[in-house]
């Protein structure tokens, strides 16, 4: 009996599945971001890669990881903003925030620093959620999902310079809310 005949679709979806599905975590960081909705961020990104996994024949080559970006905040700002614009962030449940590792013979911190450690990130992932959707998009796709520049510039549709000026004025708003919020307390 001879082996059965795979195709070019099948040889796509196994290309695809490995270009596409490292950076899962990052488009569902900036759907959640986008969205303030885990449900509507998960429905987002899967829209994202349905989409990308139809049109993964036109993607030119370099990396995947701004593409698929590209067409979450199209998915987010087309099918799911419009319908979604009231939503408020959940809470705690899922920390986005990664957590810096211990070293290995590092002690443990106590509970008191970690539970400081995790109101400090839920403070953090509040005052992002609530900073204009230009200045908390580009935020996080540099200081959370790591792309350059450029990369922002491609995703977003804007020139370099836009997208430095964004940054830098996100991250004094950051800064200003942070320092009002510790006034507070």
């Amino acid at each position: 009996m001879m082996a059965p005949d795979f195709n070019k679709g099948d040889d796509a979806a196994q290309r695809f599945r490995a270009a596409a599905l490292p950076y899962l975590d990052d488009v569902y960081t900036l759907a959640r971001y986008l969205l303030r909705d885990s449900h509507d961020a998960e429905d987002a990104v899967q829209e994202c890669y349905l989409r990308a996994f139809r049109h993964f024949a036109s993607f030119r080559g370099g990396s995947i990881k701004p593409w698929l970006l590209a067409i979450l905040r199209n998915v987010c700002r087309a099918e799911y903003a419009r319908r979604n614009a009231s939503i408020v962030v959940t809470g705690g449940e899922e920390d986005i925030a990664e957590q810096k590792s211990e070293g290995l013979w590092d002690d443990p911190p106590s509970p008191e620093t970690e539970t400081l450690r995790r109101l400090d990130a839920v403070a953090v992932q509040d005052l992002i959620a609530r900073l204009p959707e230009a200045y908390r998009e580009t935020l996080v796709l540099r200081e959370i999902n790591d792309l350059s520049y450029r990369e922002i510039a491609d995703v977003v549709g804007v020139p370099v310079g836009t997208v430095m000026s964004r940054l830098a004025r996100a991250r004094a708003l950051l800064r200003a809310a942070w320092l009002a919020e510790e006034k507070d307390t």
